[in-house]
């Protein structure tokens, strides 16, 4: 009997029933050591303790009553944000796509506001990935994304990642902003050098283009930093936030500069969940967690020890392996082999790992993995790269 799920995903036969911090327990009792995070979502891990608090006692409060009226957990949770960040202004969505649709939305707003509706372009990267909705996948560009779902959405300008004179050559008169990710996720764990990222920032100053920053995968702490553009000692002028922001419940948002935002009045935007009280409690205890200066401590020293042993299972495994990538607990192995061989040997080693482009097997673990669980991540991984070595 076929499954009455819709087949757009081609899934693992593996059956969670628990989740306990970087552990997964599968149906039949087999433990799962988790360096997915269920894709950068589960900043904190599974059933953390303190967040299934926050949520219980919230739950038994109030769930939903729409943004026709004041919350007081969506406030506290855009304070927590803005006191911690560039922003000044911020908009709750329930994921990283509604955030890209607001953030489009809100560059193209400003300038109309402006007085210059024609600027309307927005500059993209080959690589990229901001979602699987219209306007998300238009900005992406890549035939994977949009072959059969046309009319694609105008307005995008796509440059190949690297190629600085294509960048300069797409700017013109009508483009409103820039859109990348200061680290590919999806893309293959693609930093951005942070001299690029400020020659960026530069040029927006410069010609009078908004900047906009897609850390859906790589911010909330992911790469040591609360958000991975502050390695760069640059700030956006919008940003797109999710995933590890909600520690595992549905919760994104989109943060702005007074300036950047300044179109968006009221009636130009809205969303029914988006910014529910069960949401904004469990996002302002993991931005409260997070934004702390000795857990971001914690996770830089757990990312160079991590950094440190893949080098090393690399080393082990030329075969299997060719080199380490990324900032923080957002990193990649490049892969000598398809990247989905070694996810499904690593299912029999016990151990989540997730593919991505550019031959790469993402490992982005919970931002408070253990010492002793990366050890036991590394010898997972040399028993799924001994497997596939014996075949």
């Amino acid at each position: 009997m076929t499954s009455s799920v819709l087949p757009t995903y081609n899934r693992a036969p593996l059956h969670f029933v628990k989740g306990e911090g970087a552990w997964l327990i599968e149906e039949d009792g087999r433990r799962f050591l988790d360096l997915g995070s269920g894709i950068a979502v589960n900043a904190l891990g599974h059933a953390n303790p303190e967040l299934v608090q926050v949520l219980t006692e919230q739950a038994g409060k109030l769930w939903h009553v729409s943004n026709l009226y004041e919350i007081p957990q969506q406030e506290a949770l855009a304070t927590a944000l803005t006191d911690n960040t560039f922003a000044d202004r911020v908009f709750f969505t329930n994921s990283g796509t509604e955030a890209c649709e607001l953030a489009v939305k809100m560059a193209r707003k400003y300038w109309y506001e402006k007085g210059q509706p024609e600027k309307v372009e927005i500059i993209t990267f080959s690589g990229s990935f901001h979602g699987r909705s219209s306007a998300a996948i238009a900005a992406a560009g890549s035939e994977k994304m949009v072959k059969g779902f046309g009319p694609v959405l105008g307005g995008f300008q796509h440059v190949d990642w690297g190629d600085h004179d294509g960048f300069h050559a797409a700017i013109n008169e009508n483009t409103a902003a820039i859109l990348i990710e200061p680290v590919q996720g999806e893309g293959g764990i693609r930093p951005l050098p942070d001299q690029c990222l400020q020659g960026l920032r530069k040029l927006c100053d410069e010609k009078g283009i908004l900047l906009i920053l897609d850390e859906v995968q790589c911010g909330v702490g992911r790469t040591g930093k609360l958000f991975a553009h502050e390695w760069a000692d640059v700030t956006p002028d919008i940003m797109m936030v999710a995933k590890g922001i909600g520690g595992g419940f549905p919760l994104g948002a989109v943060l702005a500069t007074e300036e950047a935002s300044s179109g968006m009045v009221v009636g130009t935007h809205g969303s029914t969940y988006g910014g529910n009280p069960l949401g904004c409690a469990v996002g302002k205890a993991v931005i409260d967690r997070i934004a702390d200066e000795g857990f971001l401590d914690t996770v830089r020293a757990r990312a160079g020890l991590l950094r440190q042993r893949l080098e090393g299972l690399v080393a082990s495994h030329p075969d299997v392996f060719e080199g380490v990538r990324g900032l923080g607990l957002m990193l990649g192995l490049r892969c000598r082999i398809a990247p989905a061989d070694v996810v499904k040997a690593g299912y029999d080693a016990e151990v989540i790992t997730v593919p991505a482009a550019d031959n790469v097997l993402r490992l982005l673990p919970p931002l408070n993995i253990t010492e002793d669980e990366i050890a036991e991540a590394i010898t997972r991984l040399d028993r799924a790269a001994t497997a596939l070595e014996s075949r």
